[in-house]
């Protein structure tokens, strides 16, 4: 996978985006959100896209929501202005794997079902420890692979059809676990699978207090 083919997917997408999987990941979206809201604060949106996801976050909460697609971010950007989200500091093109912000910028880290769609993700998970402050979340719904018997077989299969779209099929959860063990900022909070059939699961890190990697 590659970031220009990615954003070249997500720019087809972006007329039909949110007939295709609006209600298809709402019971994760909405997860996610009373998550965020919880913990308050500024709130790092990573794959916004259609802005589908914003007027679930109290108004009380600063949002800033990046895509690497700026067609499918022209969405959210008519959101935005529609439904008066003056809440929303900024709707801007950004890669997921070299955010532009300074570290510790955010309360937490908002990326839904995103990291099975960006070329490198432990890159972009090293990011997002990194942006978010200690005590801080990374707050994550995303698609878990199963890893090994027929149905990861059939994951790997699909892998050249589904980069093509813009996401990967396979995803264990190991890349996860892998990954945290690695970057050493973050412990894990939450693991609870989501609809539809289990294949998703709302993920949460806390970062760590201490030194800001």
């Amino acid at each position: 996978m590659q970031t220009s083919k990615v954003a070249a997917a997500y720019d087809r997408w972006a007329p039909i985006y949110d007939m295709v999987f609006g209600r298809v990941f709402r019971e994760g979206r909405s997860d996610a959100i009373k998550v965020a809201n919880a913990i308050g604060g500024r709130i790092l949106e990573v794959g916004v896209g259609t802005g589908i996801s914003l007027p679930g976050y109290a108004r009380g909460t600063k949002l800033y929501g990046i895509d690497i697609s700026d067609k499918i971010l022209d969405k959210a950007r008519e959101r935005v202005k529609a439904q008066k989200l003056a809440n929303v500091e900024a709707i801007e093109v950004m890669d997921a794997e070299a955010l532009t912000f300074e570290p510790a910028s955010f309360d937490s880290v908002v990326a839904q079902y995103v990291i099975t769609a960006v070329p490198n993700p432990e890159r972009a998970l090293d990011e997002f420890a990194r942006v978010v402050r200690p005590g801080g979340e990374i707050i994550i719904t995303t698609r878990l692979g199963a890893g090994k018997g027929l149905r990861g077989s059939i994951e790997k299969l699909l892998m050249p059809v589904t980069s093509r779209l813009g996401f990967r099929t396979e995803f264990p959860w190991e890349r996860y676990e892998n990954w945290a063990a690695r970057n050493g900022t973050v412990e894990l909070v939450e693991r609870r699978p989501l609809p539809p059939l289990g294949h998703f699961a709302l993920v949460r890190y806390r970062k760590l207090s201490g030194d800001v990697k």
